[in-house]
């Protein structure tokens, strides 16, 4: 519970980061605001095709009689938008990070200058990082959608997939997302993807109580936008805090001497 309670501590502490320097945030808005736009316009067209759909995929039902022919297909119908939604989550978050790459590449930096300490620096060009953000973000994709397959087949048990199934489809959500937002900062430390996962799966709580509000947060509409700037601030505490967890403790300071040590997050 206590690394639960962490990981919504460091989504605040970047929400409050972003507050005290208002220029970031404007300028951290700017590719959300692009990805709401284009997700906006599919999750429209979704649910305007989503009954067609549905209607196509189940010609086995057409003679059922009333009330269970309409009762089928809203239920599909619903697991349907669900599961659009439940990539859409996860997706938007990787788009909008390709599409504003520099400008939260730019914005970890700019916490982590702020925060003290070392500010690490990739070594790659501009295109380097746009082409292994999105072949990263493809492979974290790959894995939502097998896990929205499988969440959509257990949705059809009664009760468990009404109840059980959203909930664990929500974690799920919360944990790649946590990875998406904190791959800025770790790959500005040369942290590759596996041992991205690998972090995180060891501090799993953490990860779930950063990421799982925000999904939910990310469910009302233009509130990924605002929060996404802050939310990137906040991961790259957390990356901070996580990849200086498994570093080798430096020496103790001599008597008269500052240490030098960025203070830890909250």
């Amino acid at each position: 519970m206590r690394d639960l309670a962490g990981g919504f501590g460091y989504l605040l502490a970047g929400q409050r980061w972003v507050l005290r320097h208002g220029r970031w945030l404007g300028f951290g808005l700017l590719p959300g605001l692009v990805s709401l736009v284009l997700y906006a316009g599919a999750l429209i067209g979704l649910g305007y095709g989503a009954d067609d759909l549905t209607v196509w995929a189940t010609p086995f039902a057409d003679g059922w009689s009333s009330p269970w022919l309409g009762l089928f297909r809203g239920f599909l119908t619903a697991l349907l938008f669900s599961l659009g939604l439940f990539v859409a989550v996860i997706t938007f978050t990787a788009v909008t990070l390709l599409v504003g790459q520099p400008f939260y590449e730019s914005l970890s930096e700019q916490v982590d200058r702020t925060e003290g300490g070392e500010v690490p620096e990739s070594g790659l060009t501009l295109w380097q990082e746009l082409w292994i953000s999105a072949r990263d973000s493809l492979r974290i994709v790959g894995k939502v959608l097998l896990y929205g397959i499988l969440l959509f087949g257990l949705g059809f048990i009664p009760v468990l997939g009404q109840t059980v199934v959203p909930a664990v489809g929500f974690c799920v959500s919360g944990f790649f997302l946590t990875q998406e937002l904190t791959s800025v900062a770790l790959m500005r430390r040369r942290v590759e993807l596996s041992g991205q996962l690998e972090l995180l799966r060891s501090r799993r709580m953490l990860a779930l109580g950063f990421g799982v509000p925000l999904v939910l947060a990310f469910l009302v509409p233009l509130v990924a936008v605002f929060l996404m700037p802050g939310a990137v601030a906040g991961a790259t505490l957390m990356a901070r805090d996580l990849v200086g967890a498994d570093e080798p403790p430096e020496p103790e300071p001599e008597r008269g001497e500052a240490a030098t040590g960025a203070p830890a997050q909250a």
